[in-house]
């Protein structure tokens, strides 16, 4: 969610310019971001404020399902540790073989920001994904490059007494980032519902995770699946994120906050657009109380 390098036809002379004033930059950036961290005495940090241009190498390749695979990348040393904030992705850059031009796409790690050495993630291969596919054809050994950090909401613990997030299909990466840190943080009493629905059982990635949480923090984490199309003697109930649904939840406290991620189409029904309110706020919640990943 990699030492082969992956060779495509040159670039042109513009964007070899950027990519070696960029490079430059993240060498800056890498070097002296290191001695600050080792002079602290903290762990070292892969990603730091600015560009890194990291190239990590796949540790492991794992099929969750049918188009999902879990890809655990190395950082560069076996102390370092990620150096992201909760709600962060990672900005990841390719020149797949036989492309013309790179490849940009942001992934959310799904381990423990503090792990040390390591990056986890869930990648769905899409059918025209350009990335996810180059994505699912690495092997261990083969590098991929991370350009950089992308913080997304600044979390505080205990900002929010309750928050809901509602995911559809590869968007529960973000919110199991956020639920993840929220739950093994002991100082962090924030009360999390999650609404996660899927096209099919199989869809159900980390489902094992979050029943587990739910095991675990009783009264303080609830998760509720829904899939559109389940298998005959599905357990889970039958349906999309509707505001049928959402109107079984508990109403949030007014410093409650709802986070969506999933496909545009979820999105935009849950938020709505400029021309007609979305079902949230038909629901009550105002446009301060709701963050899109």
């Amino acid at each position: 969610m990699t030492s082969r390098i992956l060779f495509a036809p040159r670039p042109t002379r513009g964007l070899s310019a950027v990519a070696v004033a960029g490079a430059g930059a993240g060498l800056y950036y890498t070097y002296f971001g290191g001695v600050v961290h080792a002079d602290s005495g903290a762990p070292k940090s892969a990603f730091g404020a600015g560009p890194a241009f990291l190239s990590l190498q796949l540790e492991s390749s794992e099929a969750v399902n049918h188009n999902t695979k879990r890809l655990r990348f190395r950082l560069p040393d076996a102390d370092t540790v990620s150096g992201l904030p909760l709600t962060s992705a990672l900005l990841t850059f390719s020149w797949p073989k036989g492309r013309y031009t790179p490849v940009l796409r942001p992934y959310t790690p799904i381990n423990d920001l503090d792990e040390p050495g390591t990056l986890e993630f869930l990648v769905k291969q899409y059918p025209d994904g350009k990335q996810s596919t180059h994505l699912h054809s690495l092997r261990p050994g083969d590098s991929l490059r991370f350009v950089t950090r992308l913080p997304g909401y600044k979390w505080e613990p205990n900002k929010h007494s309750e928050i809901l997030l509602i995911a559809g299909g590869a968007g529960i990466t973000p919110a199991y980032q956020l639920l993840r840190g929220i739950l093994q943080n002991p100082n962090d009493r924030t009360k999390i519902t999650l609404v996660f629905g899927v096209n099919t059982d199989a869809d159900l990635i980390l489902r094992k995770e979050l029943d587990e949480y739910e095991s675990r923090f009783p009264g303080r984490f609830r998760v509720v699946y829904t899939i559109s199309r389940p298998v005959e003697g599905s357990p889970f109930r039958k349906g999309y994120v509707s505001k049928e649904l959402l109107k079984e939840m508990t109403p949030l406290p007014d410093d409650g906050k709802v986070f969506v991620c999933g496909p545009p189409p979820m999105e935009a029904s849950l938020v709505g657009d400029k021309k007609r309110p979305g079902i949230l706020e038909e629901l009550g919640y105002g446009k301060g109380q709701i963050y899109k990943f």
